[in-house]
């Protein structure tokens, strides 16, 4: 079978009129970078905001057109509100089973604070971000840990990997397969250890390059989110992508965010870059559950000894400088290394060792800042 290619896609497109009825939505400019994986082909189409509802019809038959193709095992497309000069940054839109675009495409009132303009998850009681200034600090393997660790102390609890170019959650929670999808494209997650799970790393393949810009990550990001059946949760924990880019800016300012989790190493440079990512959560009205001080110092296999190569009580005296909740410190050690590289997490591998312990430690202190920030009374977790 011939290798499907881009430039089949856009003639294919070439078949679909734009709202004017006089060019095609390719002659028009109207579609962005095409990404095609597995079969599976990824794009958006850039529309006027204020006409996002009415073109949903326009998503739809670029939809069929590119299903419709030889070789094509389905297909995302997305509807992308256009910038205008001088006009806020607007939020990418993704139409529903139902033939109507989300509330959350329209820019929000004026005197409108960003929380409130945030459309809600039916069923997930809280989201939590866990988020770093930089990669190379041991946030997702915090993550998954710390979604364990609320698993573990009675909770409910899924995870999204919202970090598109790596996402690490099939490798972490040893994970293999595609997901299925039911009834109006609506995704089934994947689960192991008890907890829910949703990743692009589910949908391409391991290796794949993802050449995508802003408006189609954030597309995909929303629908992994919104267009997954997460059912009832306590609370949804979200990998966040490292850094402050658009991504991150995406789903602090659009996702219904309880607080946010930092994680930074103990060293000045890792909290230089930690400090980004805590004034961005306070421009966009997100609570700051804490920050976590990983690799806080190394446990020698061999003796047991302690030792700080990285220096320590740098986030814990950060957190103390601007007034944050310090959540804890977790070691730089083997078997939290080697756990996660076999998808097998040291929480629910070692679940009675001090790693594990560790994190459900963590875990409490997180659960209780959500049900401070949320405005609810903080239930006791009792540990047997």
């Amino acid at each position: 079978m011939t290798e499907l290619t881009r430039d089949q896609v856009l003639e294919t497109l070439k078949t679909v009129r734009g709202p004017d009825l006089d060019r095609n939505i390719v002659e028009l400019g109207m579609v962005s970078d095409v990404f095609i994986s597995d079969a599976k082909v990824y794009f958006s189409i850039t529309v006027p905001a204020e006409r996002a509802n009415e073109l949903e019809p326009l998503r739809q038959a670029a939809e069929r057109a590119v299903k419709s193709m030889p070789g094509v095992k389905g297909a995302l497309v997305s509807l992308t509100a256009e910038k205008k000069p001088g006009a806020p940054s607007a939020a990418p839109v993704r139409g529903s089973g139902n033939g109507h675009a989300h509330a959350h495409a329209h820019a929000p009132a004026p005197n409108a604070s960003p929380r409130q303009a945030k459309q809600n998850i039916p069923g997930i009681a809280s989201i939590i971000a866990v988020a770093s200034g930089k990669g190379g600090v041991g946030k997702s393997t915090t993550a998954v840990n710390l979604a364990l660790a609320l698993k573990a102390n009675g909770l409910k609890v899924g995870i999204l990997d919202a970090d598109v170019y790596g996402p690490s959650m099939p490798k972490l929670l040893g994970i293999t397969g595609r997901p299925q999808q039911i009834e109006n494209r609506i995704i089934v997650p994947m689960e192991n250890y008890g907890i829910k799970a949703m990743s692009m790393g589910f949908l391409v393949d391991e290796g794949t390059a993802m050449i995508w810009r802003g408006p189609m990550v954030q597309s995909a990001l929303m629908q992994m989110l919104r267009e997954v059946a997460w059912g009832d949760l306590d609370v949804l924990v979200v990998d966040m992508p490292p850094g402050t880019g658009d991504a991150q800016l995406t789903m602090a300012q659009q996702v219904p965010l309880t607080g946010a989790v930092v994680v930074s190493t103990p060293q000045d440079l890792a909290l230089i870059d930690a400090r980004k990512g805590l004034n961005m959560f306070k421009k966009v009205e997100v609570p700051v559950l804490g920050i976590v001080e990983n690799m806080s110092y190394f446990i020698a296999p061999d003796t047991g000894a302690r030792y700080d190569i990285f220096g320590h009580g740098g986030a814990k005296a950060e957190a103390e400088r601007i007034g944050v909740p310090f959540l804890g410190e977790v070691p730089l050690t083997i078997a939290i290394r080697e756990t996660s590289d076999a998808g097998t997490p040291v929480v629910v591998s070692d679940p009675e060792g001090p790693q594990a312990k560790v994190y459900r430690e963590i875990a409490e202190k997180v659960w209780q800042g959500v049900q401070t920030a949320s405005g609810r009374a903080a239930p006791s977790i009792v540990f047997e």
